[in-house]
């Protein structure tokens, strides 16, 4: 992908690739819950309680979670499942990958500022408020990696 030819998403179309991205990482967090109560149900059979909810371990653990997520998947192939499913892709502006450190700083903002979206419905370009600090773009791109890292002919 070298060139940022694609046309620049739309609000509805992140927005649901968002839902979908958060419903993946509700349910990472569902399972990881589940393997805790396992492992407590295998060492102490009958002492077993289920756990005291704890909210601020539970937002933490959401924060952490939906970072790292995001930035692998946007540093690896600028798609989430989210993206996948919707058809989208983050790049630079040049149409790249925006690499670890972009990735980073953009999921760190997107989970602390998720209203950032918002600003996607009323700029002409169509850009987030961490598109613009970042200068990233999400695009519609169907087109599936099957060459990635493959030489270009």
């Amino acid at each position: 992908m070298s060139t940022p030819a694609h046309r620049a998403a739309g609000i509805v179309t992140r927005g649901l690739a968002t839902g979908i991205d958060l419903a993946v990482v509700l349910a990472v967090m569902g399972g990881i819950y589940v393997g805790v109560l396992f492992v407590r149900l295998l060492f102490s059979p009958q002492e077993f309680s289920f756990p005291d909810a704890n909210a601020v371990l539970s937002v933490t653990m959401f924060i952490v979670l939906s970072v790292l997520y995001l930035t692998a998947c946007w540093a690896v192939s600028g798609r989430t499942v989210g993206a996948v499913t919707m058809g989208l892709r983050v790049v630079s502006r040049n149409g790249e990958l925006i690499g670890w450190l972009r990735a980073l700083l953009r999921a760190v903002l997107c989970v602390m500022f998720g209203f950032g979206l918002l600003w996607a419905a009323v700029d002409s370009r169509r850009r987030s408020l961490q598109d613009i600090l970042l200068r990233t773009a999400v695009v519609y791109d169907w087109e599936p990696d099957l060459h990635a890292g493959e030489p270009e002919i």
